[in-house]
C-alpha cells in the first residue's frame, strides 16, 4: 500500500497577507483623482483670467445672468446623467422641452388657471419619457433609436399643434407664469437686504440646487441609486443578484423627462412667451455637459455634481467667449475640443493610460 501523501496547507495568514499592502483610496485621494475636480479648477482659472482681463466679466450682474443661462441645461444634464450612468442616452430632451412649452401655452392662451397649464405640460412632458422608458426598458430597443425617434415625433408635434406660431397671449395668469420664471433671491438693496456685490439668483438657478441635492442623495444614499450603477456597470450581473433592471432604466428616462418639462416651464416663464423651437439642439449641449463633469457614455459613472459643474463651465466658456469679442460661430469648435479633452481627462485620472487606449484600439491584446 503506497504511503500516504502529505498535504501541504497554506497557512491562513498568507491569504491576508496578499491584502495587507493594499490601502484603501483616502478622500482627498479620490477627490483629486475625479474628473469634476479637475473641470472646477478649470473653471477657477477660466474665471480668473477673465476677471482680470474683462473687469465687467466678475460683476454681479453677469455672474447673475451666467448662472441663470446655465440653470436649465444644469437641471437637464442631471436627468442626463441618470439615463447615461444606465448605459443609454437620451436625445429627446430638447425636443420635450419644445413641446411641454406650447402644451402649457396653449392652455395658458385659452385662459385656463396657470397650474392646470403647467400639470398638463407636466403631463406631456411624463408621457414623452414613458414611451422611453417604454421601448428602451421592456422592448429592448436600442436608446439611440427610441430617443431619436421622440426627437423628431415631439418637435413636429409641437410644430403642428402651435400652428407654426408664437404663444405669447397667455390671459390674466400671464403675470403669475413671468413671475415664476423671472424671480430672483436674494435682492439687492432697498428691495431686498443683499448688497450691490452680490448676484442676484434666479429662480432656474435655485430650482437646479434643489434638483442636484435631491439627485446626488438618490445617487449615494438610496438603493435605487445603487441600482443604477450596477446596471451601468454590468446589466446580466445586476439582472442575476435580483436588480429590477427594467423598472430603474424605465423610471430613468420618465426623470429625464421630467428634468426636461421643468427646465422648459422655467423658461416660459422667463421668456413670456412659447415657441416650438425652444430647446432645439440642447441635446447636444446637455451631453457635452455631463460628459465633461465626468459621465461615462458606456455606463457606470456620473455623479449630480458633475453634472452642475459641467453646464457651468460650457456657459461660461460662451461668456468668456462673448466678452473676448471672438465670433460666437467658435463657440462649437470650443465645446468640441473640451468634449474630447474631458474624456481623455477621464481616461488618465481612471488610471487608464493613452497609450495603453491606443494599443487597444489598433493593436489588440490577443495578437500582442
Amino acid at each position: 500500500m503506497p504511503p500516504e501523501r502529505e498535504i501541504a496547507i497554506e497557512p491562513d495568514h498568507a491569504a491576508i497577507s496578499d491584502v495587507v499592502g493594499v490601502k484603501e483610496q483616502t478622500l482627498f485621494k479620490k477627490v483629486v483623482a475625479s474628473q469634476p475636480f479637475w473641470v472646477t479648477v478649470a473653471l477657477f482659472i477660466l474665471v480668473a483670467v477673465m476677471a482680470s482681463i474683462e473687469p465687467s466679466f466678475g460683476t454681479a450682474n453677469n455672474v447673475g445672468n451666467v448662472a441663470r443661462n446655465f440653470a436649465p441645461f444644469g437641471i437637464m444634464a442631471l436627468g442626463m446623467t441618470i439615463v447615461i450612468i444606465t448605459g443609454g442616452i437620451d436625445l429627446s430632451v430638447g425636443s420635450v422641452m419644445g413641446l411641454v412649452a406650447i402644451v402649457a401655452g396653449l392652455f395658458l392662451t385659452w385662459e385656463y388657471p396657470w397650474y392646470i397649464a403647467f400639470a398638463m405640460g407636466l403631463i406631456t412632458g411624463l408621457m414623452c419619457g414613458i414611451v422611453n422608458g417604454f421601448f428602451v426598458a421592456y422592448v429592448g430597443m436600442p436608446s439611440f433609436v427610441v430617443t431619436l425617434g421622440m426627437l423628431s415625433f415631439a418637435r413636429s408635434l409641437a410644430v403642428v399643434v402651435s400652428g407654426n406660431q408664437m404663444l405669447y397671449k397667455f390671459g390674466p395668469d400671464a403675470p403669475i407664469v413671468k413671475a415664476i420664471g423671472q424671480a430672483k433671491w436674494p435682492l439687492h438693496e432697498p428691495a431686498g437686504w443683499a448688497p450691490h456685490w452680490m448676484p442676484e439668483l434666479s429662480s432656474h438657478f435655485w430650482t437646479m440646487v434643489v434638483v442636484a441635492l435631491f439627485v446626488g442623495f438618490l445617487f449615494n444614499f438610496t438603493a435605487w441609486g445603487r441600482h443604477l450603477f450596477a446596471i451601468g456597470g454590468n446589466e446580466q450581473g445586476a439582472r442575476m443578484t435580483g436588480v429590477p433592471v427594467d423598472w430603474v432604466k424605465f423610471q430613468a428616462y420618465v426623470f429625464s423627462a421630467f428634468t426636461a418639462t421643468v427646465a422648459s416651464l422655467l423658461l416660459l416663464g422667463f421668456n413670456g412667451s412659447a415657441i416650438n423651437a425652444m430647446g432645439q439642439g440642447y441635446e447636444l449641449r446637455v451631453i457635452a455637459a455631463t460628459v465633461i463633469g465626468g459621465a461615462n457614455l458606456m455606463g457606470g459613472a456620473g455623479t449630480a455634481y458633475g453634472a452642475v459643474i459641467g453646464s457651468a463651465f460650457l456657459e461660461v466658456i460662451r461668456n468668456a467667449l462673448l466678452m473676448a469679442g471672438i465670433d460666437s460661430n467658435w463657440q462649437g469648435a470650443f465645446v468640441g475640443a473640451f468634449i474630447v479633452l474631458a474624456v481623455l481627462l477621464g481616461m488618465l485620472t481612471s488610471g487608464r493610460s493613452l497609450m495603453t487606449t491606443l494599443l487597444g484600439q489598433f493593436y489588440p491584446k490577443k495578437h500582442r
